[in-house]
């Protein structure tokens, strides 16, 4: 899969006017709404943990806001190379970065017309939120068109209709000749909350 720098691929560039929606009406986040990642998993929370990038050089406050693979993700729900997204509110800027290997293989600074907001503190890795995405409704998808999982993204306040301002993956399946099937999963718990077609 070729890298698709955050933003820029077509359909992931939607998610960003709901997240502003959710963002312009909560609170400034505080240190307590940093994103700490538990290391549950050699996924994408230790992926968080051993290969992010350091932010002191961007700003020490710096927070997690979006999280993109970057590269195809694997059974185990793994990526060799993950994309973050990180916003500094005293700065009021945003970095984002493309990392494997533990090596920033890109950065860029992005614009906002909005403050994004913090993932919360607690989210599942990214091999429980594919599990629960191919028990629900990917397994069959790629099993009766051929296709296959694209896009994993990280990202809060976007897609959860029950509650607006939680911290949920999106898992996109995509197949030849077929509107792809989005599969939305609470971070919190691994609940699957939504699926859809187009």
């Amino acid at each position: 899969m070729p890298h698709r720098p955050l933003r820029q691929s077509g359909w992931s560039a939607q998610v960003w006017p709901a997240a502003e929606a959710v963002g312009s009406q909560r609170s400034p986040a505080g240190p307590a709404a940093q994103a700490k990642p538990s290391g549950q998993s050699p996924a994408a929370h230790a992926d968080v943990q051993r290969r992010a990038p350091p932010t002191s050089s961007h700003a020490p406050d710096a927070q997690l806001v979006y999280l993109e693979n970057d590269e195809m993700v694997g059974p185990d729900g793994q990526a060799i190379r993950w994309g973050y997204l990180f916003y500094s509110p005293l700065k009021a800027k945003a970095r984002s970065y493309s990392v494997r290997d533990g090596k920033i293989l890109e950065a860029a600074d992005l614009s906002f017309d909005f403050e994004p907001v913090p993932l919360s503190e607690d989210w599942i890795d990214s091999h429980a939120a594919r599990v629960a995405a191919e028990q629900k409704a990917g397994e069959k998808y790629c099993r009766e068109f051929n296709g296959h999982l694209a896009t994993m993204l990280l990202i809060r306040g976007a897609f959860h209709e029950k509650k607006p301002d939680a911290t949920t993956w999106a898992l996109v399946y995509e197949a030849a000749a077929q509107p792809p099937l989005f599969v939305i999963v609470d971070a919190s718990n691994g609940d699957v909350v939504r699926t859809l077609r187009g």
